[in-house]
Order: C-alpha cells, then structure tokens, then sequence
C-alpha cells in the first residue's frame, strides 16, 4: 500500500469510528429512554436495564455502520478538497479512480465488520436477548411485588408485603381476594415463597389465616393453617416460550430451511432465502455509500464558498439508493425466488460511485471571454 492510500485510509477510519460512536450513541439513547422505563417500571434492577441494552447494540451498530462510512468519506473528501490535497495528488497524474483506490479499501473493511454483524453477532445477540427477556418474564416477584406498596396486580387482587428478604421470602403478606361478588377472602401469613411448577406459579403460605366472609349471609369464616398453597395461575398470565424467529437463527440454518425450522418460525422457504440473501448484499451498501459520498465531492472544482452542493448530491443519491433497497425489498418478499432483488440496491450505488469517478476524471470545457477587436 502507497503512502498516499494509507494517509487517507487512516483519515478514514478515525472518521468512520467517531461518527459511528456518535450515531450509535445517538441511536442508543434514544430507544434506552423507553427501555428504561419499561423495565424500571416492572421493578427491574439497573444490572438488567444494562443486560438488556448491551444486547440490543449489535443489531444498532448494525444499521449505524453504512450511514456512518458514507459521513466519514464526505467529510474527508471535504477536508481534503478544502485543503488542496486532493488537487495536488490529480496534478501529480492521479486518476479519479486511483484517488479513490483506499475508499474502496475502506469500504471493504466495512463490509467485513457488517459480515461479521449480520452472520454471528447480530443473531446470537437477538436470541440472548429472547432468552433474557423470558426469564424477566417468568420472574414473577419483579414483574409485580414491591415491599411497602398496596398493589394490584389483577382485578380484584390487592396485594400487601412488609418486607421482601434477600432470600426471596415474603414477611408478613396480605392478599385479599375479591373477584367472587358473593365471597371475600383474605390471606394473611408471617411468611411467603414463590413456586414455579408445570401447572403455573403458586404461593405458599406459612403461618396465617384465611377468612372467608360471604357477602349474601354476612357468615364469616376463620381457618387458621400452617402452611396453605394459593394458585396464581388464574391471577398471573405467565409466558409461554417463544419460537425462534428468523432473526435468530444463523445463516446456514436459513440457507438449508428444514423443515422443522420452517414450522417452528411458520415462515416460508423463500422468506428464508431472502433474509439470508439480505444479510449478504447489506455489507455492500457500505462499499457503495462510501463511494457515493467520496466520488461525488470530486465532481466540484476547489472553491471558497464550499461543495455543499456536491454534498446535497451524494445525499439525494443516497436517498435515491435507499429507496431502490425498500422497494426491491417489498418485491423480493413479495414474489417467489425473487431473493436475487435484494442486491440491486448495492450494485446500483457502486455503479453511481464508479460512474462519477470516471465523469470527474473527463476534461472540463472552459468557456473564454470573447475579447472585442
């Protein structure tokens, strides 16, 4: 590698990595605001919260890397303008696709970074985050109890601990049960667990008392135990495990599309097909938008008033390309075998980037002034 290509590959990647940093933060934050809430709300510890997030950052990396090359190459094609250097290089006799040799290189890098993403990290990622987010779901005792609190967990329950111990007991419970109109039961108990069982959750009573009062007769009714069982099944919805969906499942396990994948996903062979094919023609969007962003900047003379023309130009031709992957996307899903669709898109933006390399490179007519005789 020249010197001159691993001058700009390094102005590059530094570019690329503090942009993607930016972009990801941005883009973190801005679904952890909701993510927080939801899971604080459900009385989810902050060592959960963190779990979680660092479980969705594959798939935002993922959408963050492209957007964040084709920003690195603009604005070190910018840089690079404003300062003259590239028209010094173009003066020594390089060509435009010379120039642009190491924003391939860079492209490429990319790509093995989204490859890598879209193949491994992305899928084993979604599948933790499944599993860990069942388990929150099965945790019955976060999702509803908090110690100090009247709370109502279902229409007709009113739920009161003392204290919840580190052990997972519960000290002094009260539970009063309304849902029958012509019966009002209230359980009272020095201690409490939680039992997951086949059948649902139960709760196991130690120590306590029920009374049952009937609302027709005004008959009240005592019964005194030393342990009792109280089903929770018709008061909690508990989960059911979920299928694995497609987003789960690694790519060789998309491109073989057994049959018992397809019935467990209950999706079809060729959605199967396209989503494998996806995750291969998505690592070229970055190639092509790194392109797009440098080349298109080399299409404007120097000047002292900027190129922010040519960079509204890369920024339409990227909308451009962006709509060609939706709609090819929709097609593809559409219609059967039409798996080829989804690298229209990446072709299309390395086709645009190479054809404004090879017009920035074609002679300019200068128009002279006609002088007066």
């Amino acid at each position: 590698m020249s010197r001159f290509d691993r001058y700009l590959l390094t102005q590059l990647l530094a570019l690329f990595g503090f942009f993607s940093l930016v972009l990801v933060a941005v883009y973190w934050v801005n679904r952890a605001v909701g993510l927080f809430d939801d899971l604080i709300g459900d009385g989810q510890s902050a060592l959960v919260f963190l779990q979680i997030s660092l479980l969705t950052l594959p798939n935002v990396i993922r959408l963050v890397l492209p957007l964040s090359a084709f920003v690195a190459a603009v604005y070190a094609a910018n840089r690079l303008m404003s300062d003259s250097e590239l028209v010094v290089m173009q003066a020594t006799g390089f060509s435009a696709f010379r120039v642009a040799r190491p924003v391939l290189y860079f492209g490429m890098i990319v790509s093995l970074m989204l490859l890598v993403l879209m193949h491994y990290l992305v899928p084993a990622s979604r599948s933790a985050l499944s599993q860990r987010s069942a388990e929150i779901a099965q945790n019955t005792t976060s999702r509803f109890l908090k110690d100090g609190q009247f709370l109502h967990p279902s229409d007709g329950i009113t739920v009161y601990i003392r204290q919840i111990a580190s052990n997972g007991e519960l000290l002094d419970l009260f539970l009063a049960d309304d849902r029958d109109g012509n019966q009002r039961a209230t359980y009272t108990a020095r201690k409490a667990l939680f039992s997951h069982t086949d059948t649902g959750p139960k709760l196991l009573m130690f120590n306590g008392m029920v009374q049952m009062l009937d609302t027709t007769t005004g008959q009240l009714t005592v019964t005194r135990f030393r342990d009792f069982t109280y089903d929770l099944s018709g008061l909690i919805a508990m989960p059911k495990p979920a299928n694995r969906s497609m987003e789960e499942l690694f790519t060789p396990d998309l491109l073989s599309a057994s049959d018992a994948l397809l019935a467990e996903t209950g999706r079809s062979r060729d959605e199967f097909l396209f989503e494998a094919h996806s995750r291969m023609a998505q690592p070229l969007m970055a190639v092509g938008a790194a392109l797009i962003g440098f080349s298109s900047l080399l299409l404007g003379a120097f000047s002292r008033f900027g190129l922010w023309r040519q960079i509204l130009v890369s920024i339409l031709l990227l909308l451009v390309v962006q709509a060609v992957a939706t709609m090819t996307s929709s097609s593809a899903q559409v219609g059967s075998g039409n798996w080829g669709m989804v690298y229209a898109a990446p072709v299309l933006a390395i086709a645009i980037g190479a054809a404004e390399l090879w017009v920035s490179q074609r002679p300019r007519r200068v128009k002279r002034a006609e002088v007066p005789v």
